[in-house]
């Protein structure tokens, strides 16, 4: 057994890692991360310029998830010229194409209001290089954070932030991942963005990132969701895990279920804001740091110890059977 280690990640060119999401690669037989590359490194502008003119980063595990292999950027996102910002990409595989849809904003904007914000939907069949689909038409012009789950009924649905209505989750419905109908509001107890929605001891549940930890909310029909309490709300004892766990993915397995997230190690006091409007301070206070814990259900609510000392694999040398 191999020791999983903390942190599990770090992005090698930028030192940004952020937004993780973690796909099987059916052709190379092994686990990609792929993660929003946040310039940590890039020049002190006091703006927030440095989370802006971000590529997609890719991290490959061929061990169960222990170790992670930089292997660049997704290719192929670029339909206008110029250098743009791309964050928090999700992937879905129907069984024949991987389908990714990553937010989207026009440029390198030094303030973090006033610019449009869009969800594009790629397709690739190798995970590395991809082809522009569309843009939904969403509920506004301030849409990112995007989570999409194959529903048991068939089609698909996908929960995302919309900024201009109180950084609310809303959810929108497919038949075939191309054209989507928008449902509304799905969860409003609390702004928060990064909703990610899995299966897990026979109910669904939903991580929402109020950059203060993760709320979980529970629901027995993917439509009403009930706030059962944080989790990664609490400093971890690891290297690079002493502060709140921001913008989380959870794969679920035979294994168990495992929550992906990203810290801040450098900053010394949180504080209840979206965790990229924070006033810039340099590298030290952009930095972030991948980890992984594992998830479990404890009566009506889950519960994570991230000092959990975990062995690999955490991920299955198989991928699900689709």
């Amino acid at each position: 057994m191999t020791a999983v280690p903390q942190p599990l990640f770090r992005d090698p060119v930028h030192d940004g890692a952020t937004d993780p999401t973690v796909i099987w690669n059916r052709h190379a037989g092994e686990w990609w991360m792929f993660y929003t590359s946040r310039r940590a490194d890039a020049p002190p502008m006091n703006d927030v310029s440095w989370v802006h003119g971000t590529d997609i980063g890719i991290a490959s595990s061929s061990d169960g998830g222990a170790t992670w292999l930089y292997r660049g950027i997704a290719e192929g996102l670029g339909i206008e010229p110029g250098r743009h910002t791309y964050w928090a990409p999700e992937i879905v595989d129907d069984g024949t194409e991987y389908h990714m849809f990553v937010s989207v904003i026009r440029g390198v904007p030094t303030r973090w209001e006033g610019h449009a914000r869009v969800i594009r939907h790629y397709a690739s069949h190798d995970l590395f290089s991809w082809t522009y689909r569309s843009t939904p038409s969403l509920s506004s012009e301030a849409v990112i954070d995007a989570c999409v789950l194959r529903l048991p009924s068939g089609g698909y649905r996908m929960w995302y932030k919309d900024e201009a209505d109180h950084a609310h989750t809303y959810a929108a419905d497919s038949d075939d991942l191309a054209r989507w109908t928008v449902r509304g509001p799905a969860v409003e107890c609390s702004a928060h963005e990064g909703p990610n929605v899995f299966e897990l001891g026979g109910s669904y549940w939903m991580l929402v990132d109020e950059w203060h930890g993760q709320r979980v909310l529970h629901s027995r029909d993917l439509q009403t969701w009930q706030p059962r309490g944080l989790v990664l709300d609490r400093p971890g004892q690891g290297p690079d895990d002493a502060s709140y766990g921001f913008h989380a993915d959870v794969v679920t397995s035979e294994l168990g279920a495992f929550v992906f997230y990203f810290t801040h190690p450098g900053r010394s006091a949180e504080s209840a804001v979206p965790e990229g409007a924070v006033a810039d301070s340099g590298y030290a206070d952009r930095r972030s740091s991948i980890q992984v814990a594992r998830l479990r259900v404890n009566g009506d609510t889950l519960v994570c110890d991230r000092d959990e000392a975990l062995e690999a694999p955490v991920l299955p040398f198989e991928g699900p059977v689709r």
